[in-house]
This record gives structure tokens, sequence and C-alpha cells, in this order.
């Protein structure tokens, strides 16, 4: 019998997410940063707080737009601080308001999916794991890619985080061999 991945749950947000957008190929540039950004407010937290809060985000954030965010200041670094809807961490603001500048840098010089999408030559790598022990918290890619964001400037996007958001936006395929979502998945790469 099939089943969805486990570290999914039962909770309705959680598996909506799971079957509609988790592992899903993501091209658009401006929907890869924000999985990012929100990838790195998640650090020491669970993924279900930030997708409960994710609605707020979007909307304290101006809709994740970096070429607005790229602008901001001490004042809304306050104004977000003051924010009950997001998750309240000044290191974390700051850091979203670094990475918009440090994406229009790769956009400008690139695109964002290109500069992400050439690690996979532009196709998701296709994992067959059978359990959730056998999937990776971190891979030698991850560690690159991690590496490679923060040379350009970027921050909260350690290895971990980075493979989380690898994962996310469909750059590997990790939904589990038993779970249903996985051959619909591998077909979209």
């Amino acid at each position: 019998m099939e089943e969805r991945c486990g570290w999914c749950g039962d909770d309705p947000i959680y598996t909506d997410y799971h079957d509609h957008e988790w592992g899903v190929p993501e091209y658009d540039a401006r929907a890869l940063w924000e999985k990012l950004i929100l990838d790195g407010f998640q650090a020491g937290l669970s993924w279900i707080t930030i997708l409960k809060k994710r609605d707020n985000f979007r909307a304290a954030f101006d809709g994740f737009r970096p070429e607005v965010i790229a602008r901001w200041d001490e004042a809304d670094v306050t104004r977000l601080l003051g924010d009950p809807g997001i998750i309240r961490s000044r290191a974390k603001i700051e850091a979203t308001i670094g990475n918009a500048r440090a994406y229009l840098k790769i956009a400008e010089a690139e695109g964002f999916d290109q500069f992400l999408w050439r690690y996979m030559d532009g196709r998701p790598q296709q994992n067959r794991f059978r359990t959730l022990a056998d999937v990776p918290a971190r891979t030698p890619l991850s560690e690159q890619i991690s590496k490679d964001l923060k040379k350009q400037g970027f921050r909260f996007c350690g290895p971990v985080i980075t493979y989380a958001f690898m994962q996310a936006v469909g750059m590997v395929n990790d939904h589990l061999v038993t779970c249903p979502a996985h051959e619909r998945v591998a077909r979209l790469g």
C-alpha cells in the first residue's frame, strides 16, 4: 500500500503542502527566492510553523519582492520585529534584506533560477529512498550550493537549510518511493 512520506503527518496544511508543492520543480526565480528565505526562517523551528505563518510572511515582506526588500532599512527591521504574524528574529530579518541585495546581483548577472538550476543541469535529481532514515540532511551538492550562495552574500543558507530548500523546490525528488507523489513528481522532471 502506498503512503505519503511520514514527515507530513496528518495536519491538512502539511498534507496539502506535501501533496501539491513539496518536491515539485520550481523554475520561477522569485518563487525560488521566497522558498529559500522561508527555509532560512525555519532554522531551529518546525516547517509547519512556517507554513502556518506563510501568508503573514508574504504580507509582511511585500510579496517577497526582492527589488523592494533590498531597499529596506532599520525602520523596516523595527516594523517587522513588531509583527506577531511572522518569526521575529532580528538576525533572520536582516539576513533577508541582505539576501534580497544578493539576489538582485545574481539576477542581473545570470538569473537566480539559472544560478540554482545549473547545479542540476536544469533537471531534478530523482532519488529512490525507501525510508525517511535513508534521506540525508545534507549532501556534498548542498554543501557546494550553500558555499556558493554565501560567496554571493547570502546568509541563513547552510548546507542543511540548502538541502531542505532543494527538496522543497524539486531540485531533488526525495518523496519516498512508497509515496504516491514520488512518481507524479518524477514525471514533472
